[in-house]
């Protein structure tokens, strides 16, 4: 893990740091100073591993898709992170958060939000901690997502949408950073990804880990050992990539296949693929592959996904992708759509669409019969039945 891990400042590499206002300094500052020393104490490793038994339901299976295996020629099993309490990865991240923040002394918690996943489990565990919640979420997210913001009201958290920009998850960012900036002193921020100035995205990415430490175990058990020959995931933050591959990072044998979102095609104007189309800048306080004008202006990103349609990617994932460690794939909005009708048909599992990208390498890749392959099912899908149900419904006519 050393020679993928963060340093002092914050960097993988040339990705990462801290650029913020002057007024977040302090804040961002006592972050830093206080998570490692809090995550590795043993009471909060307890509390932690404790709720993530007993509330959040893990450790998540690991199911072997033996008609979906059938199909690649090859044998896939499913990091079953849908099966989570509120339905996604985003659980296991924000129960750590909201410790954290709690021992930090805040009292107030926000939190942005794309396909409304992360805004559920924020609105959860401050729900379950007693905590105020304010969720930012694009007006066109709200839109789309609709039963996730309903749940979060059902769960007393405000929702606020965004109608700045594309009104996504870029600026439903844009605004939870300017309210932090309001708010300094009483409010803690839970990015919901491996985004952010540091420590964010070293924060998330070991609160996500539990992935990959739980799949080790449980691959052990099946396969008689511990390493898979592809791990496969999805990127758009890229919180349950980080969680899948944290574990394997030092596996040179171990190969990591990451999808990102290409809309509708990587030539199209409408796309969010940024390390394919993404240049070096800054955003949300963190130096990463951004998509981008020439003259430096962000351009807005496109995909049928609310969780993957953001301009920018972790620092982690663009230097995984620079120095060649992972191998990062475009997937098309349709090839997600007919990735997650496929999975519905032949293993009675519907994912969310995000997910569906990482199922979309299946197609693209040729592997072996006796490869083994990690794919993480990082959320199932409820909140996406209403494009489903669309796209099925333009398709009969």
């Amino acid at each position: 893990m050393e020679k993928f891990k963060v340093d002092s400042k914050g960097f993988y590499g040339d990705f990462g740091g801290a650029y913020i206002p002057e007024i977040l300094y302090d804040n961002v500052e006592n972050l830093k100073n206080a998570y490692l020393e809090v995550l590795e104490d043993p009471s909060f490793q307890k509390e932690y591993h404790d709720l993530l038994r007993d509330y959040v339901g893990r450790p998540s299976p690991l199911y072997l898709a033996k008609r979906l295996s059938e199909k690649y020629g090859c044998k896939v099993y499913l990091k079953r992170e849908d099966l989570n309490h509120t339905g996604a990865h985003k659980i296991n991240n924000t129960i750590g958060q909201i410790l954290l923040a709690r021992r930090m002394g805040k009292t107030r918690i926000i939190a942005e939000t794309g396909a409304g996943q992360h805004g559920v489990a924020t609105a959860t565990v401050c729900a379950l901690m007693n905590m105020e919640c304010i969720v930012y979420m694009g007006k066109t997210d709200v839109e789309r997502q609709k039963l996730n913001v309903q749940k979060m009201e059902m769960l007393g958290a405000t929702v606020v949408p965004v109608t700045s920009g594309n009104m996504t998850l870029k600026d439903a960012t844009n605004e939870a950073i300017r309210d932090w900036c309001c708010n300094p002193s009483d409010t803690y921020y839970i990015i919901g990804s491996t985004l952010g100035p540091h420590p964010y995205p070293d924060m998330v990415a070991r609160l996500q880990s539990v992935i990959s430490e739980e799949t080790r175990k449980q691959l052990l058990e099946k396969e008689g050992r511990e390493t898979p020959d592809y791990l496969i995931a999805c990127i758009g933050g890229g919180s349950n990539a980080a969680g899948m591959i944290y574990h394997y990072l030092d596996e040179p044998d171990v190969k990591i296949l990451l999808a990102e979102a290409a809309g509708k095609g990587l030539d199209s104007g409408e796309s969010a693929a940024t390390i394919h189309l993404g240049r070096l800048g800054i955003i949300h306080g963190t130096k990463t592959l951004i998509m981008q004008s020439e003259d430096g202006q962000i351009e807005e990103p496109y995909s049928i996904s609310a969780g993957l349609d953001y301009p920018g990617i972790g620092p982690l994932h663009a230097y995984l992708a620079e120095v060649g460690r992972a191998e990062v794939l475009a997937v098309t909005d349709d090839e997600a759509i007919t990735a997650a009708f496929e999975l519905t048909a032949i293993e009675g599992i519907i994912p969310a669409i995000e997910s569906a990208h990482a199922l979309g390498v299946l197609a693209q890749k040729k592997f072996k019969s006796d490869d083994v392959i990690v794919l993480c099912l990082s959320g199932r899908g409820d909140k996406d039945m209403e494009t489903y149900v669309r796209i099925r419904e333009n398709q009969r006519l």
